[in-house]
């Protein structure tokens, strides 16, 4: 039994990570940020057993198995937009149709093989692995299957990682127009994993496609499989440690707030009323300093000067261009200022003495705002 032992080995590692996972995931409270989760994880294991089941070698016991994982593997690209809106929206459900819409992909890859599943007998189909025994025949089928099954998972998967990127998107711009720190709640870390993913899984399959066309290159199962189980084991850390967010980390989403997203929507408020709540929040950060309240949110903001979180919003966005992230930022950047150069603060208690949560968003934002880092900006004062 032919056995190709570097990617039996990385895989056999991600399969053992993508276990591990599991069994995390199923110690949890069930919640349906989890319940996707543990879809997802189910998922990969499959995809995992299915590159298994070739490398090392098993497919000459069961060569009927060969390829069964690509109808589930389209699955994957939905599983991941499911475990996102589940996680980024814990008060919305999914609609019945998005459930339908993401078994098409199965049932179209089910429909291309067919002419392979069931116009061959397992012998044929392992003699396709050797090119001295191989019917052309149907290694030509065999050949059309994958190659077709490889571009529809491309478009498949392509469509959903991007439906997903704008969910993140939507779900960021939403923090920023209502927390003035959104580390916690942002999760930017899946947007970078959803990138490198999807990198990942594009390049798979052209090397799938490629390889079913008889070319190869040194890093043929080596490379890429390496970066799927680095990938995989950076997402199922952060995964199950992703704490999950209610409706009070978001903010619900009125009615009136959709309104706001669009960009033709007109001012309900007049000029006057919105230039008086621009001098009240003005006034509430320069002279209260509430800026420096770490957990400062635009509900607790409305409470304290009795405004509408609506009024605030739009007086933010169509009178003062800017959103409660940024406007409240800045403040806090112009107090750091001020510590940076009258102070021998250190640059990290400067960051948490003005309401930052974290020195590396403190950093960001004062160099957005300054041009530079604080440390920068400081060694310039000096000189």
């Amino acid at each position: 039994m032919a056995v190709n032992v570097v990617p039996t080995v990385i895989y056999s590692s991600m399969l053992g990570v993508t276990l591990f996972a599991l069994l995390e995931c199923l110690s949890k409270p069930r919640q349906r940020q989890t319940a996707y989760l543990i879809a997802l994880i189910s998922l990969l294991l499959v995809h995992i057993l299915g590159e298994l089941h070739i490398y090392s070698g098993f497919y000459q016991y069961a060569p009927s198995l060969a390829g069964l994982q690509f109808p589930i593997r389209m699955l994957l690209g939905p599983a991941l937009y499911f475990y996102a809106f589940a996680t980024m929206s814990p008060d919305k459900a999914l609609p019945r149709k998005a459930y339908a819409l993401a078994m098409l992909g199965p049932v179209l890859i089910i429909l291309i093989m067919l002419p392979f599943l069931f116009g061959s007998s397992p012998e044929e189909k392992l003699a396709l692995a050797d090119p001295s025994t191989r019917d052309p025949a149907l290694w030509k089928i065999a050949v059309t299957t994958c190659v077709v099954s490889m571009l529809a998972f491309i478009l498949f998967t392509g469509a959903y990682l991007v439906a997903t990127l704008r969910l993140h998107a939507r779900h960021r711009r939403q923090l920023l127009d209502r927390f003035a720190s959104i580390e916690d709640r942002s999760m930017d870390w899946f947007r970078v994993v959803l990138l490198l993913w999807g990198a990942a899984w594009l390049l798979f399959a052209i090397e799938y496609i490629v390889g079913f066309l008889g070319y190869r290159w040194f890093g043929s199962g080596i490379v890429l499989p390496t970066i799927e189980a680095v990938i995989l084991l950076v997402f199922a850390h952060l995964a199950i440690n992703q704490p999950v967010l209610t409706d009070s980390d978001k903010g619900k989403e009125t009615d009136k707030d959709k309104e706001s997203a669009a960009p033709s929507r007109l001012p309900s408020l007049k000029a006057e009323r919105m230039e008086q709540i621009a001098q009240t929040l003005n006034q509430v950060m320069a002279k209260d300093k509430l800026y420096m309240e770490s957990d400062l949110s635009l509900k607790k903001l409305s409470e304290t000067i009795s405004v509408s979180e609506n009024h605030i919003s739009e007086t933010l966005s169509q009178f003062l261009d800017t959103n409660f992230f940024q406007f409240v930022n800045e403040y806090r950047v112009d107090a750091a200022k001020q510590l940076v150069k009258g102070s021998d603060m250190q640059v990290s208690a400067i960051a948490y003495e003005v309401g930052f949560n974290s020195k590396s968003t403190f950093n960001a934002a004062f160099k957005k705002s300054v041009g530079e880092t604080p440390t920068a900006y400081r060694r310039q004062q000096i000189h």
